[in-house]
């Protein structure tokens, strides 16, 4: 079992298989060395974790575990194009938090990704970053991440 593997399972998870895409494009694509995902919605068995606005609907918690989702969708489909095990490390995650007015903690519910990917991935998982609030997302999802990985 590699250390990313470990990571997960003692964070209860496994790596889902790769969510099939809503419109046209492709989970992930590799250029050079490196691996750019699609944004990845918190999907849980084909079912969104949550849906509405943060600050609204959707509470900061349940939002922080949605982008904590998207990240592992993510690396699902890092894992389908390339292997896990090619990473190097995680250089940027972008995420968008559907905002209700006046809500402007965004950079706290992306945290959710970004703990997540220093968890698993240790040192090779701390990334730059940007948290956006958006007023929608598709699907009425509350959270949408992506990222960019550095791979062998």
């Amino acid at each position: 079992m590699t250390q990313w593997e470990k990571n997960l399972a003692q964070l209860g998870l496994t790596l889902p298989p790769v969510v099939a895409p809503v419109a046209a494009y492709i989970p992930a694509v590799r250029t050079g060395s490196l691996v750019y995902t699609s944004g990845q919605l918190p999907f849980v068995d084909g079912q969104l974790s949550a849906v509405g606005k943060v600050g609204a609907e959707v509470t900061v918690a349940a939002a922080k575990e949605a982008a904590q989702l998207c990240a592992l969708n993510a690396l699902a489909a890092v894992h389908d194009l390339v292997g896990l095990d090619a990473v190097v490390r995680i250089v940027k995650v972008v995420g968008f938090v559907a905002s209700a007015p006046g809500f402007g903690d965004q950079p706290v519910v992306i945290n959710g990704a970004s703990e997540f990917l220093g968890t698993v991935f240790g040192d090779a998982g701390v990334h730059a970053r940007s948290a956006v609030g958006v007023s929608e997302l598709p699907r009425n999802t509350p959270v949408e991440v992506e990222l960019i990985a550095e791979v062998r």
